[in-house]
């Protein structure tokens, strides 16, 4: 994925800047650059236009998990140290008491609730991806539009359509980019995840078309999030940025506070400024029948996808082997080259760091035979088991390996080797998790933090959402009493 070679692959549809690398005709370039005229017009038409009704089943039933998950994850990182600080920092700041925070008890103006239920989802890593471009959708679009409908009166109807339609917006706009925009070093979830939130907000606020091409320029106005923040509190920073900034945007669009029409595919747009690849066919080819809001998927390990083989091969190697860390002489893996390029830290001394530990996450699932929020937790990243178990992990790039595989072989004491290749992780597009297991999750993330009876009444709300009269119920039952 990283490689020269893969980029140029990834590039050569991409559009009139690299025809001239690719040898195309001048012919064949103009004909691709076609595919850049009014994409911001095109999307913002479909935006503004796009119905509840006009939404496949199978499109609203992911719509609804994610939001379920999403949920689930933001109570659960409510009261992280991370948000504990954002919290204590923003306070004497914040505007009126217009909207409420997961899990805690504190009303904020819209502005800072959406941005820290942003934060809170993120912090574990634990929260949606969408896999072809790893953006984490539902942390941007969900913080925004929750908050404005704590203000704003919005049916479970109109909320979900407006879900579905934020992350279409953010997953196409990712695609368009991807990967050459994440390899440079920019943040996915954050610099697409603005466009979500502001199109979701703005789907809800009721903006024309022009005033949503507005919406999308003032988001386009505000990339946020660098992927040398991995590891620490600013990497959770970025989507709950977005959220705020996109429902930012939206707000003075609706008071006509105007735009370039062409932010995203201009000369000097977004597209162009921050990545060498354009493809806006992904952004605007058969919208309302190709949904890339159904391909949305929900991580069972607290971290990365991209560690998702190794903890899965390691917890399938430890429970049909009931192995112990005391006969595991060396564990050796072949890995896609992203692993170590993300995952590459091997003395995490933090929690937040244990997540790009490819050493460490293999190490804990061992011993523990888990990968949640309690493995990557500073407890677990100091524990001198783990720590000397980590030593042992010997990862090996391989570029024949995909993100999503890996090979895995632990050699015992005893001199016996065991092997396991993973093809595709629990909680991948084929092997999805199912509502039982997104339940679970929900449930062992909310508890001690609210009671189990308000844990099963969100929980109903989540899942009812399309019959809800005020979509504000949801935060309403996920906040914790004063």
């Amino acid at each position: 994925m990283i490689a020269m070679s893969r980029r140029r692959l990834m590039a050569g549809a991409a559009g009139l800047s690299l025809a001239a690398l690719s040898g195309t005709s001048a012919a064949a370039a103009e004909a691709v650059s076609s595919d850049s005229k009014d994409v911001t017009k095109t999307l913002a038409r479909y935006l503004v236009n796009a119905r509840y009704e006009d939404l496949p089943e199978n499109v609203r039933k992911e719509g609804v998990r994610t939001l379920l998950n999403y949920v689930g994850v933001a109570i659960g990182g409510s009261h992280h140290e991370t948000v504990d600080i954002a919290v204590s920092a923003l306070s004497p700041f914040s505007g009126p008491p217009q909207a409420g925070l997961f899990g805690r008890s504190e009303r904020f103006d819209i502005m800072t609730a959406a941005f820290v239920n942003g934060v809170s989802s993120h912090i574990f890593d634990y929260d949606d991806t969408h896999l072809k471009t790893i953006i984490h959708p539902g942390g941007p679009v969900i913080s925004a539009i929750l908050a404005l409908a704590e203000m704003k009166p919005v049916n479970g109807r109109d909320f979900l359509n407006a879900l579905v339609l934020g992350v279409e917006t953010e997953c196409r706009i990712g695609n368009a980019v991807y990967p050459n925009h994440y390899d440079v070093g920019w943040h996915i979830t954050g610099t697409a995840g603005v466009f979500g939130a502001a199109a979701a907000a703005g789907r809800l606020m009721g903006l024309t078309e022009q005033q949503m091409v507005w919406a999308l320029g003032l988001a386009a106005s505000q990339p946020v999030g660098l992927r040398e923040s991995f590891g620490s509190m600013n990497k959770s920073f970025n989507p709950g940025r977005a959220a705020a900034d996109g429902l930012f945007a939206a707000i003075l669009a609706s008071k006509n506070f105007t735009s370039s029409d062409g932010m995203i595919e201009a000369k000097r747009g977004w597209a162009n400024t921050i990545s060498t690849k354009q493809d806006y066919r992904e952004i605007t080819g058969e919208l309302g029948q190709r949904y890339e809001a159904a391909l949305n998927t929900y991580k069972p390990f607290a971290c990365g996808i991209v560690l998702h083989p190794a903890i899965d091969a390691a917890i399938q190697l430890r429970d049909e082997n009931k192995l112990t860390a005391a006969q595991v002489k060396s564990i050796d893996m072949k890995v896609n080259p992203l692993v170590l390029e993300l995952t590459g830290k091997k003395t995490p001394k933090e929690g937040l760091e244990g997540k790009f530990s490819v050493y460490h996450a293999v190490a804990v699932a061992l011993i523990e035979g888990a990968g949640g929020e309690k493995q990557f937790s500073d407890r677990a990243v100091r524990d001198p088991a783990i720590i000397a178990l980590r030593g042992k992990v010997n990862p090996v790039i391989d570029p024949a390996i995909k993100p999503e595989q890996v090979e895995m072989s632990i050699a015992l004491a005893d001199g016996r080797v065991l092997t396991k290749r993973i093809e595709h992780a629990i909680g991948s597009l084929e092997r999805p998790m199912s509502n039982a297991d997104l339940e679970r999750k929900f449930r062992d993330l909310a508890d001690g933090i609210i009671p189990a009876q308000q844990i099963a009444t969100v929980m109903e709300r989540c899942w009812n959402v399309e019959t809800l009269a005020s979509a504000a119920d949801i935060v309403a039952a996920g906040r914790k009493a004063a």
